[in-house]
């Protein structure tokens, strides 16, 4: 039995730099990966039956990107090997922080030592990226710069802050933003050079404040409570969550602590910055 974390990841910076044939959005945004996620237990069974339960019932379904990765993995087994995986969620869904994903490649990964099928990371990340745009980040492992529709993937070392990322309990729609007329879709391209400096923007988060006057209530909370010379707030990726860098543990902790204070109906956790995934660590532990 194996039980391995599922590491959350915010988007520093997204911009929105044009469009492809395909229709696809051409993206360039930088991911840091968080100390904070979900837990993946997997365990195998004799039979060959994929058995998935949750902490929050209404995602152990067959559309769970958990199922999918061990759907796409078993017939490498021969379909002789089953699991019995059980997943508890931390992380919000559609909160931008690449909950399901990460979900993904844990699974995946997991999976690949359970079933000692000896796939290495490369193979697992093509696998990946057959099931979503941001799972190849977390299979690989490491803080990136991100450019395509995410998949192209350069390993960055940042400096390990500490944030503070909150959850107003509503839920963003990505298709619905992604569709939007007063989307911006031609952001001149970036470097990761500028992009390591701070500079960069979040293309999204103008439509979603506009869209969304909860969230929009929620930056105004989050930036009077991290006080004045506090960085500003940010959205993370196309979805609800929002974040703040801070100096220290100990400035994220009394955020959260104001936070849970004066806004008990918001979701919100303090996590440090990594530049390693916490899966890939706990895999290396494990043999």
């Amino acid at each position: 039995m194996l039980t391995l974390p599922a590491p959350a990841k915010i988007n520093l910076m997204l911009h929105i730099v044009g469009r492809r044939p395909d229709g696809y959005h051409r993206l360039q945004t930088l991911f840091q990966l968080l100390d904070f996620g979900d837990t993946l237990t997997l365990e195998p069974l004799a039979q060959p039956n994929i058995e998935l339960s949750c902490s929050d019932p209404e995602l152990a379904s067959a559309d769970n990107l958990v199922m999918r990765a061990a759907q796409a993995l078993q017939p490498l087994t021969g379909n002789r090997t089953g699991a019995r995986l059980y997943l508890n969620k931390q992380l919000p869904a559609g909160g931008g922080l690449g909950g399901g994903s990460s979900d993904c490649a844990t699974a995946l990964l997991g999976l690949n030592q359970l079933w000692s099928l000896n796939l290495s990371v490369d193979e697992l990340a093509d696998i990946g990226l057959s099931l979503g745009a941001d799972v190849p980040v977390f299979v690989r492992g490491h803080s990136a710069w991100a450019e395509g529709i995410g998949e192209q993937l350069t390993p960055v070392d940042m400096p390990q802050n500490w944030f503070v990322v909150v959850h107003p309990g509503v839920h963003v729609s990505t298709a619905e933003l992604f569709s939007h007329p007063q989307l911006t879709r031609h952001t001149p391209v970036s470097t990761i050079p500028s992009a390591l400096t701070g500079a960069g923007h979040n293309d999204f988060e103008p439509l979603v404040r506009a869209l969304y006057p909860d969230i929009d209530l929620a930056f105004a909370a989050l930036n009077a409570l991290a006080g004045d010379g506090a960085e500003t707030a940010r959205l993370s990726g196309s979805g609800s969550c929002m974040f703040i860098k801070t100096r220290s543990e100990m400035a994220a902790q009394q955020i959260l602590s104001s936070i849970h204070d004066h806004h008990p109906g918001y979701r919100a956790f303090a996590a440090r910055g990594v530049n390693q995934s916490p899966l890939h660590r706990a895999l290396a532990r494990q043999g």
